[in-house]
């Protein structure tokens, strides 16, 4: 890649970011497609956020992400925001248009997009989400939104799980949401048709670690966990043992980075996902 002076700027701010993968998928992305573009990562300290919000207006930054302590706190700083954002009430992705700060969520849509890649159709079925927490948020709006029968929520704390299942219950009257602990206890394991792992449990150094067992279930289960380091969490593991269907954290990651490509670059005439595969490849070193 040759930087000159119309190579354009996108960028991820948070804090702390120094694992960061964002630069790696964006990049990769650039490299592919022969686009004049570049992402950086910005360590942003909470009293400085609104200074790098009028910086990026003044230095024309085209878009960035946006990732933890502030996708709920950067609404404040948005001209407007996407209605999917507004019902996960985060922002992770913003659109720089002629200094208007147009702001988007892409979580969820990048957890939808992977179930697509892996032909998983979760219509009309009974899903359980491990954890309270944005992350769960994302996922349990979007899943609402395209038709599930039911969601559970388990949760280490209880407060939280009932915040998040009053919330969807009031967006969505249609689905069945009830919530509980991670002990299980309050559900029939033989309907649950998938299971996601929303908490950091098992996320490295603690890869030993899971958030529950996995005996009771029914045969068909799948089993998603978006920890993505290590790939192969011990949750993971546990459900391949039974033989059930998995999929790992690195997907969704990768697909709710390429959303974020859609809506700066404009839907472009080429399919940003066909570069799925490639990225993956080129990803999977970091977090191995």
């Amino acid at each position: 890649m040759n930087i000159n002076w119309n190579t354009q700027i996108y960028c991820l701010i948070g804090h702390p970011i120094s694992k960061t993968l964002s630069p790696i998928i964006h990049n990769n992305f650039y490299r592919l497609i022969n686009e004049n573009s570049i992402y950086l990562a910005f360590d942003v300290k909470e009293k400085h956020l609104s200074t790098i919000v009028e910086a990026i207006k003044i230095l024309d930054i085209k878009g960035f992400n946006v990732t933890i302590p502030y996708k709920t706190t950067i609404i404040n700083y948005l001209d407007e925001i996407s209605e999917e954002a507004k019902l996960i009430g985060a922002v992770n992705t913003v659109k720089n248009v002629d200094g208007k700060l147009v702001g988007y969520n892409t979580d969820g849509m990048g957890f939808i997009k992977s179930l697509e890649l892996n032909n998983i159709d979760v219509k009309g079925k009974n899903i359980l989400i491990l954890g309270a927490g944005g992350g769960a948020k994302a996922i349990g709006t979007s899943l609402a939104f395209i038709g599930v029968d039911s969601i559970f929520i388990s949760n280490r704390t209880l407060g939280k799980a009932k915040k998040l299942s009053e919330k969807l219950k009031h967006q969505f009257p249609e689905v069945s949401i009830d919530y509980g602990e991670l002990d299980l206890k309050k559900i029939d394991k033989k309907k649950i048709h998938m299971i996601i792992n929303c908490t950091s449990i098992g996320m490295y150094p603690n890869i030993d670690k899971s958030p529950i067992d996995l005996d009771g279930f029914s045969k068909d289960l799948v089993v998603y966990d978006i920890v993505y380091k290590p790939i192969n969490t011990k949750l993971l593991k546990l459900a391949q043992d039974k033989g059930y269907k998995t999929m790992d954290g690195l997907t969704m990651l990768i697909f709710q980075g390429l959303y974020s490509q859609q809506i700066w670059l404009d839907n472009k005439n080429y399919d940003i996902y066909e570069y799925y595969d490639e990225i993956r490849r080129n990803l999977e070193k970091y977090v191995e």
